[in-house]
């Protein structure tokens, strides 16, 4: 075995790394890095961190938090009900669903580090699990840490990138003890009706699968409600996105993520949540116990403050990254890549013109060596992903108008 330095090394690592030595984000994160070399300047649109700033009453509650002494120790878990009751109020109020804090609440580093920990406490070596093709890198790297395997459910557009159950092989299924889902979606852009969920947490409660839904877009979907408004305390229970504890209120096998990264624009704070299942919560909880105490209370009481205060950042986010997909798909528009509008997330998911149809790899190599513009490929979120890129919202429409100015010419 040699290491990055081309030295000999006798050191022998686990199998389950030898899956994990590829990631879409560390591989493009590479790409990057050689473009600001050569001295051009990135537009980075290959990952979907928010540059939309954390709201002034979010900040001020860390903020007061860093003078009391009492949170500079560590947090355990009864030590975080305050933000255990302010998530499940949050959710009751949203989708009309009651949710014991206690039992049925637990608090995350990001909602990406319990959807990586969960396989841990549900697969046994060589059990499946079912997941998005394509999909969000961290599900499968849960699986593999837990030495299971994957059956990739694909993911088409005559399909509304929805997965069709009834495709799974019967072997595969005898040996599946989870699904996982992720709607809206990255990187697909797609949202799931109800009656979709409906059918998973029937086709989960018939063969005795754990239903996981990775719910980190919940607030990121474009259009109206029945009084006009978007994202505000007065409306938070009529979701545009169904969560799946409306199809599966005993909450009988399902679990849900949530994070703080996208609607409260606290990425880098890493906080999230999992509501469901108690038995699941526990389950969890138990493989967190053995990984990590809680993050820093100031943390918590920011994400408190963010979840019970007003809701009108909520709504600026959504508009602002509406008015970006509107500004970015119409340039896209304008030179000949026809991509349908999403109706959800932060990303454009869009088909790659034919001469790059079966190497999208290559294709945001080149690109942003030859134009700076930074993009995801569609491979890296999985076999299906093929032929597609992802493109971030993450910049104000100016930027991304010249982002797609400098695709055209590298296109053409």
């Amino acid at each position: 075995m040699t290491n990055d330095k081309g030295q000999t090394t006798n050191m022998q690592f686990a199998k389950r790394l030898q899956p994990l030595q590829s990631n879409v984000f560390a591989d493009m994160d590479r790409a990057k890095a050689v473009a600001l070399a050569a001295g051009r300047q990135v537009i980075d649109l290959s990952l979907g961190s928010s540059d939309l700033p954390a709201e002034a009453h979010v900040i001020e509650a860390i903020a007061q938090s860093l003078h009391d002494r009492s949170t500079h120790g560590y947090l355990l878990f009864n030590g975080t009900q305050g933000f255990r009751e302010a998530a499940a109020n949050w959710y009751e109020q949203k989708f009309g669903i009651k949710v014991d804090p206690q039992t049925e609440v637990l608090p995350l580093i990001g909602s990406q580090e319990g959807t990586a920990h969960l396989p841990l406490a549900i697969l046994n070596p060589g059990d499946f699990a079912l997941l998005l093709d394509p999909g969000y890198p961290s599900h499968a790297g849960g699986v593999y840490l837990a030495s299971g395997q994957i059956y990739p459910m694909p993911l088409q557009a005559e399909n509304a990138f929805l997965p069709v159950f009834a495709d799974i092989p019967a072997p595969v299924l005898a040996q599946s003890r989870m699904m996982v889902l992720s709607y809206p979606h990255n990187p697909t852009a797609a949202i799931a009706p109800l009656s979709f969920f409906q059918e998973a947490v029937a086709f989960c409660q018939q063969h005795n699968l754990v239903l996981v839904h990775d719910f980190p877009y919940v607030d990121l979907v474009f259009g109206e409600t029945e009084d006009g408004e978007l994202g505000t305390r007065k409306n938070l229970s009529r979701s545009l996105a169904p969560s799946i504890l409306q199809a599966d209120p005993e909450k009988s096998v399902s679990i849900e993520f949530f994070t703080l990264s996208k609607s409260y624009n606290m990425g880098g704070f890493r906080i999230g949540y999992a509501i469901g299942n108690a038995e699941l919560i526990k389950a969890l909880r138990q493989v967190k116990a053995a990984v990590d105490f809680n993050q820093y209370r100031g943390i918590l009481n920011g994400a408190i403050a963010a979840l019970t205060g007003p809701q009108l950042g909520v709504k600026s986010a959504v508009a602002t990254f509406q008015q970006r997909r509107d500004a970015f798909i119409t340039a896209l528009h304008r030179i000949g890549w026809n991509v349908p509008t999403p109706k959800a997330t932060m990303y454009i998911w869009a088909e790659l013109p034919s001469a790059w149809s079966h190497n999208s790899i290559e294709f945001c190599t080149q690109l942003v060596k030859e134009t700076g513009v930074a993009a995801s490929p569609g491979a890296g979120f999985g076999k299906s992903g093929e032929g597609y890129v992802r493109f971030a919202l993450v910049h104000e429409p100016p930027l991304l108008e010249t982002a797609v100015e400098k695709i055209a010419q590298f296109l053409h």
